[in-house]
């Protein structure tokens, strides 16, 4: 299920949003220039380099510690959207927002929790097909969090769409009651709604340095709201609604590969697979 409205204009001006993209420098006189998502003018997350060449990236950092919830719609996301513009929801998480042009899309996940290095891991799987190891360090890229893969899909022969979600905080600091309150709920119908802010970013090798030189489309959601759903969803294999806040201007995509993203998540389920080269989950869809 996906569901999209038109794209609006959202969010302050940075200065007095919570959340906000930015640039520095690694170190003082040079150094490769970090992408950042800010939280509170604190770098949260760490996201691919802008050349486009260089492995898609999300890794979490020492601003990345609380969610962002809001109390005045808990009880409107307790159960489905039926549209992205339900209950005043795209307004309201509106206001952490930097200023931008941002695509709602409203999405139906089935989470799959991931632990870096452990089995399912993009980052040790089909990235390393596709760029091999990090050069320095001799291993593959390590996103410093658990987080959830959600869905994939062929874009074409030479590209691929992945789909994270990726929590503020790691699961272990979930409150246990309320995890097993929502597992309990969803095994009873109920389809509870979470919230993101999301880029795209469209990055391909310029060197055949793994088996697999595809161009990888990675649709990253970064949850503000819903860190015990997707817990719950993952325990209990049920699917949640995402409410999805795709920043145009701050993803690595020109804008017609976000305009195609709808149709591309409209499509079956699969796994990326090439001739002797087979994902994780040996061929198999992901949930």
């Amino acid at each position: 299920m996906i569901k999209t409205a038109d794209p609006r204009r959202l969010g302050l001006p940075a200065p007095e949003a919570r959340l906000r993209f930015d640039t520095e420098l690694q170190e003082i006189g040079g150094g490769p220039r970090r992408r950042l998502l800010m939280v509170d003018d604190e770098p949260a997350f760490e996201l691919s380099f802008y050349c486009g060449t260089c492995p898609l990236l999300f890794r979490r950092l020492e601003g990345a510690r609380e969610t962002l919830s809001l109390e005045r719609v808990q009880e409107r996301l307790t159960g489905p959207l039926d549209e992205p513009d339900d209950g005043g929801v795209i307004e309201a998480f509106g206001a952490l927002l930097p200023e931008g042009e941002y695509l709602p899309l409203l999405l139906s996940v089935e989470p799959r929790l991931i632990i870096p290095g452990k089995e399912g891991d993009y980052f040790s799987g089909e990235q390393v097909a596709t760029w091999g190891v990090d050069q320095f360090w001799g291993l593959p890229q390590y996103p410093q969090t658990p987080y959830y893969r959600t869905f994939e899909t062929v874009v074409d022969a030479d590209a691929h769409l992945y789909e994270f979600v990726v929590p503020m905080v790691p699961p272990t600091r979930n409150e246990r009651e309320r995890v097993k309150e929502y597992v309990a709920l969803m095994k009873e119908g109920t389809v509870p709604t979470a919230v993101a802010i999301s880029t795209l970013d469209v990055c391909q090798p310029a060197l055949d340095l793994g088996d697999d030189p595809s161009a990888h489309w990675g649709l990253t959601h970064f949850l503000l709201d819903g860190h015990h759903k997707l817990e719950a969803a993952a325990t209990a294999a049920r699917p949640v609604r995402l409410l999805s806040l795709l920043a145009l201007g701050e993803s690595l995509a020109g804008a017609e590969d976000c305009a195609r993203l709808p149709a591309l998540r409209a499509r079956s389920r699969s796994a990326r697979t090439t001739t002797g080269v087979v994902g994780p989950n040996d061929g198999r869809s992901s949930r």
